[in-house]
């Protein structure tokens, strides 16, 4: 994961999506065109604690997330998704 040097807002995560799948369990290869945005990343920044809602989330966790949820970043030729703390389903 690359060294970011900036800092977010609180309640707020940025998280490094992970890559979609190549294949198929029988070995299709997928296309691009026919590929899903993948709904599973690793965390790299986390915000303060907002005033009502403490932080939950720590750097290096892996999270699942809704499909339509953030905001795709590319920082550095490194994309990310910017993610509120509620939009995270579920933390691995």
């Amino acid at each position: 994961m690359a060294d970011l040097k900036g800092r977010i807002l609180a309640g707020k995560i940025l998280v490094q999506p992970q890559a979609a799948e190549e294949k198929t369990a029988s070995g299709i290869i997928i296309p691009d065109s026919a590929k899903e945005k993948p709904l599973q990343g690793v965390v790299a920044l986390v915000g303060a604690d907002k005033k009502d809602e403490p932080m939950e989330i720590a750097v290096g966790d892996v999270v699942f997330y809704g499909k339509y949820a953030g905001t795709e970043l590319n920082i550095d030729g490194v994309d990310y998704l910017l993610l509120s703390q509620t939009d995270v389903l579920y933390i691995n």
